[in-house]
Formats: C-alpha cells, sequence, structure tokens
C-alpha cells in the first residue's frame, strides 16, 4: 500500500490469521477485516445498544453503532495524516464495541459481578471472543479469522492472567511491550468521540446545562469563540458550532503531538514501535489537561445524574436477574445457547456461566428488556 510510513502496519507484512487463507484478490488483508465486521451479526446489533441513554428513552441518542462509525471516521483522518494505516484503524474502530453487553457500561458492570467466580467479563476480551469464536458465518472456523493486527487492536486492556491464555496475542501485556500505531490511534479517537458526543446527547436529554459546561476549559474557550462570531446563533446550532470546534481541537493536537513524538523517537518499524518505552500515539501535556478535565466534569454532571442513576440500577437489575435464570436452569435459554452450555471447553460451572454471558452480551437494550418480561411478567408471551 502506498503512502504509507515505515512504522505502519502494512498488510503485506501481517503476521497473519489463526486459520490460514488465501489472500484475497481485489481488497487488501485489512480491507477483508472491515468488510467481515460490517457483515456481522454484532456489528448490526449495535444498533440497539447504547452508551448512556437506553435504546427506548429517544431516537437521537448515540448508539454504539453511530458512536463506532463515529470513532472510524476520527481514526481514519488522524491516520492518514500520520501515514498509517486507515483501513487498519477503521477496522479496529468498527469492531472495538463488538463485545459490549445492553445498557452500556452498567450492563458490563452487571455481568462481571455475576461472572466474579467464573473469570469475570470484560467487554474488550469479550469483543475477541465474538469476532474469534461466537461469530458464525463461515464453513471451515469459528469467528471473523480476522489478522492479527486486527484483534490486537480490539483487545485494548488485558490482565496478566488472560494475556497467558491469548498465545501471541497475550505477549504484549506479558512483556508490556506498545501495540501497534493504528491500535494506539484507535483508543484516542474513542476517546474523543464519545466524551464529545456524550456532551451533545446530554445536553439534548436535559441532564447538563450550556451553564454548566462553561466551568469546562475546552468548552468555554470555543463557546466564546462561537458566540463572538455568531452572537445570534442559538439552539442545536449553537451546540454544533461548539463541539465541532472541540473535536477538531482534539484531533489536531492528536496528530501534531503524535508527529513530533514519531519524529524524535526515531523508530523506523513496528517491531520498534512495540519495543518502544512509551505509547507514541497521544495528546501534548496542555490539551491531555483540557480532556481530563472535559471527562470528569462528565464523570460527575452527566454519568452520576440521578435520572442516569435510576436507569442503571434498573438495567443492572435485568442483567443480574438474566444470569441468575439462565444459570440456574440453562433450558430456559433458546436451544442454540442452551446448547453451548454444554460445548463449552471448560467443563462444568465455569463453561455454563461463561455460555450464558454469552448470551446476554449478546442482547441489544430492547431485547434484554423483553426476555426480561418473558421470564418474570406473567403477562407477556413466551
Amino acid at each position: 500500500m502506498s503512502g504509507l510510513a515505515a512504522y505502519a502496519a502494512h498488510p503485506e507484512h501481517s503476521r497473519g490469521r489463526r486459520h490460514p487463507e488465501p489472500a484475497p484478490d481485489y481488497r487488501s488483508e485489512y480491507q477483508r477485516d472491515r468488510d467481515r465486521i460490517v457483515h456481522s451479526t454484532a456489528f448490526r446489533r449495535l444498533v440497539y445498544k447504547t452508551q448512556v441513554f437506553v435504546n427506548h428513552e429517544g431516537d437521537l441518542y448515540r448508539t454504539r453503532l453511530t458512536h463506532s462509525l463515529e470513532v472510524a471516521q476520527i481514526a481514519r483522518t488522524a491516520a492518514r495524516a500520520l501515514k498509517l494505516n486507515e483501513e487498519l484503524s477503521e477496522a479496529i474502530c468498527l469492531a472495538h464495541d463488538l463485545g459490549h453487553t445492553p445498557f452500556g457500561h452498567a450492563g458490563q458492570d452487571a455481568l462481571n459481578a455475576c461472572m466474579t467466580d467464573f473469570g469475570g467479563f470484560e467487554h474488550n476480551l469479550q469483543s475477541l471472543r465474538v469476532v474469534d469464536e461466537l461469530e458464525e458465518h463461515y464453513a471451515e472456523f469459528n469467528g471473523l479469522n480476522l489478522t492479527f493486527e486486527c484483534r490486537e487492536g480490539i483487545l485494548k486492556h488485558c490482565s496478566y492472567n488472560n494475556a497467558l491464555l491469548l498465545g501471541e496475542l497475550g505477549e504484549r501485556f506479558i512483556n508490556r511491550q506498545q501495540p501497534g500505531l493504528e491500535a494506539q490511534l484507535a483508543n484516542f479517537a474513542d476517546e474523543i468521540a464519545y466524551n464529545n458526543h456524550d456532551v451533545e446527547d446530554g445536553i439534548r436529554a436535559g441532564l447538563i446545562s450550556v451553564d454548566g459546561l462553561l466551568s469546562v476549559p475546552l468548552f468555554r474557550n470555543y463557546h466564546d469563540e462561537v458566540q463572538s462570531k455568531h452572537p445570534s446563533l442559538t439552539g442545536r446550532r449553537f451546540i454544533y458550532e461548539i463541539l465541532r470546534r472541540m473535536i477538531n481541537h482534539l484531533v489536531s493536537d492528536l496528530i501534531d503531538s503524535s508527529a513530533a513524538r514519531l519524529g524524535a523517537s526515531g523508530v523506523r518499524s513496528i517491531a520498534e514501535v512495540r519495543s518502544y518505552p512509551n505509547a507514541l500515539i497521544g495528546f501534548s501535556d496542555a490539551t491531555r489537561e483540557l480532556n481530563y478535565a472535559l471527562k470528569a466534569f462528565l464523570r460527575e454532571e452527566l454519568y452520576k445524574h440521578y435520572k442516569v442513576r435510576r436507569m442503571t440500577t434498573k438495567a443492572s437489575r435485568v442483567v443480574r436477574d438474566l444470569f441468575e435464570a439462565f444459570f440456574t436452569d440453562p433450558a430456559l435459554m433458546p436451544d442454540e445457547h442452551e446448547a453451548r452450555t454444554r460445548l463449552e471447553l471448560v467443563p462444568g460451572p465455569a463453561g455454563r456461566a461463561r455460555a450464558v454471558a454469552d448470551y446476554i452480551a449478546g442482547m441489544t437494550d430492547r431485547y434484554a428488556i423483553l426476555e426480561h418480561g418473558r421470564l418474570y411478567d406473567p403477562r407477556e408471551r413466551t
């Protein structure tokens, strides 16, 4: 692929796939990854999985699908500017939330608590499990059989004990090495997207206000700029003009700071990127502080808002109830999922729990609510 930096991921130098396949004729290996992700069942389900607001609360709030598309757009822009692999960056971003539970982080926390005695639950590992094992599209292998580089980017975090079970993919966590630059970039694109878009959704929901956001320096700077340039502008256009400037600030700083860091590092290959002591993609010190202040505001004023807490409490109860019912009696699950409780490689309760977690994690918000009603409300049809 022409135009890539020496330290970018070149598809012809990929570490390959778990199951060897002939090279594609009209697309690169990373294009093939992206296409498989887009056509996957888990990707389609993201349209009915939410982040902060549950799906039925409104049609205009972000879902995991819209979020993933926005993350991919940011990553492609930065990858092109840094001469990294756009296709790989996009594939990682489109797949990074495939393992998320219904009801956002509340669902993940509840499912992790249910799985405490069975290895826990973490959505990055579950995203990897989806693309490695759970998708059922191909005759010759389970999962999507993605490239090593794409799978590496999906697995942002991993404990030492879990890394020991992942073979080559877990080595960087054991040896404390860095992932490829496209994986590093995807992490920041994710953060930029969800912070700024949660601002928009939070304002739309009436849970945070423009006046409150004036305490956030990054927001205040561009609020004043937009107000000065467009004194009569109000409503959604006013908010959008602020947010697009905030996103541009963060993305531009990420590109400029990363380019400077890469130049100063002297790295000339992916191997040197991996062995470098620190991540090479990142914000400048000043912008990191601005971004941290925005995150801190959202944590205190949006994610801890009583209306969000009420919804997360209900969501947690739904997940806990589902897990208890299905773990106690797997026959309550549809046949294909009940069968997995007997096919898991880990025998006994741990294997049964993992199969139940797979079923629940794959649910959309509305399906989880429907299943809960079918199990616990006698008025609901089974």
